[in-house]
């Protein structure tokens, strides 16, 4: 079969793309963590959505050397993400 690869040799080449340097992650950890907190509360699982927060939080808010280019950015998807929670948490709110 042309084209087709044995699982073996599918390892051999994945282990050939990790020497060579090819990025093994394509998202950052932060982003990952707001994708689950935005699922979490698409689950309805607020108390998780919540820890969620404090650890992206906590990334975001200590010092890194060099600084995050995206910084701004970063905390400005927190600030978005409280808010959904918040309004998620007090739907009666959003009518007054």
């Amino acid at each position: 079969m042309a084209g087709m690869t044995a699982p073996d040799d599918d390892a051999e080449v994945g282990a050939s793309r990790a020497q060579a340097g090819a990025p093994r992650y394509s998202r950052r950890l932060s982003d990952k963590i707001l994708l689950a907190f935005h699922h979490a509360c698409d689950q309805g699982d607020y108390e998780i959505a919540e820890q969620l927060l404090r650890i992206l939080e906590s990334m975001l808010t200590r010092r890194t050397v060099p600084p995050d280019a995206n910084r701004r950015k970063s905390i400005e998807s927190l600030v978005a993400a409280h808010e959904r929670l918040w309004h998620l948490r007090h739907p009666e709110e959003d009518f007054n």
